[in-house]
């Protein structure tokens, strides 16, 4: 089979009927918004290298992320992968195609209003000079704030919450830029918590993490979406990808190569075509989740 029969290819009418709904609801936060389906349709998205020239990168990119998913999206490196999750972010403008939810155009929304759907946590972060954990993770607040409505009893409750379920409470008052590099993850993912968003998208969320962190985070997010949020992480470990996604999409020289449950993507060719390794591809005894084996 080619890698263009390979690729999901969604339509403009399906993803308006995948979103199951017509327009925008403007309610906030992440409750009873499952319904607002992220979708991707025709992408191509480049980067321009001079006045003339657009170098490409996702090259008719079309994409589904189910409602209530822990999608993982995963590739080999310079596939495109942090490119697709910042498109549909909004970050990345496409040359052609565009990004809905819940079947309206992503470029249509006010940015104020994208904020109290959408959270997103981009790859190594710039760090404020003498921040405060505290102060970090209260800025996920700023898209529920307003000129008359600034900080709440909310925000403070849902600053507090997030520090506890990423277990940063105890380091409330330190000084972000003292922090190791897996702590100082889990403030951005803490941040991206407090924003209280029905859409995650991570980018490489387990950048920096031990082993046990790495798994603290994933369960985290597992929880996140069994309340009901839908999650998008970029992510480069094949197995943690496949015992904790519950959607995936792979990645190859800019397009969609495969996508679908783990089960149906994991197999030993698709691994050996993404990534050029010979493996062996057996099922968990415990989960029933796939298990890549390098040969």
């Amino acid at each position: 089979m080619s890698e263009e029969e390979k690729s999901e290819t969604i339509t403009g009418s399906q993803c308006s009927a995948a979103s199951g709904n017509t327009g925008y609801s403007g309610r906030t936060g992440h409750t009873g918004h499952t319904g607002n389906t992220l979708c991707a349709e025709g992408l191509q998205v480049g980067y321009r290298t001079s006045r003339t020239e657009v170098t490409p990168v996702l090259r008719d990119v079309s994409a589904v992320i189910p409602p209530e998913s822990l999608t993982v999206i995963l590739g080999p490196n310079a596939c495109g992968k942090s490119t697709l999750l910042r498109t549909l972010a909004g970050l990345l403008t496409p040359q052609q195609g565009r990004v809905s939810l819940g079947g309206e155009a992503l470029a249509t929304l006010r940015p104020a209003v994208l904020a109290r759907q959408l959270s997103l946590l981009p790859q190594q972060p710039p760090i404020p000079e003498g921040i405060t954990v505290f102060d970090l993770v209260a800025r996920g607040r700023y898209a529920h704030q307003s000129f008359f409505a600034q900080w709440s009893p909310a925000d403070a409750e849902a600053v507090t919450e997030a520090l506890r379920r990423t277990g940063l409470d105890e380091l409330g008052g330190r000084a972000v830029e003292t922090l190791s590099g897996g702590q100082r993850q889990r403030c951005w993912i803490a941040l991206a918590l407090a924003q209280d968003t029905g859409l995650m998208l991570l980018d490489e969320p387990t950048t920096y993490l031990d082993v046990a962190h790495q798994v603290e985070v994933l369960r985290l997010l597992e929880s996140l979406r069994a309340e009901g949020r839908t999650i998008v992480a970029v992510l480069h470990d094949l197995n943690h990808a496949a015992r904790w996604a519950t959607h995936l999409i792979a990645m190859r020289e800019g397009r969609i190569h495969a996508a679908g449950p783990p089960a149906e993507v994991f197999t030993a060719e698709t691994v050996q075509e993404l990534f050029g390794m010979p493996c062996r591809v057996i099922e968990d005894p415990d989960t029933g989740s796939p298990v890549v084996l390098p040969r």
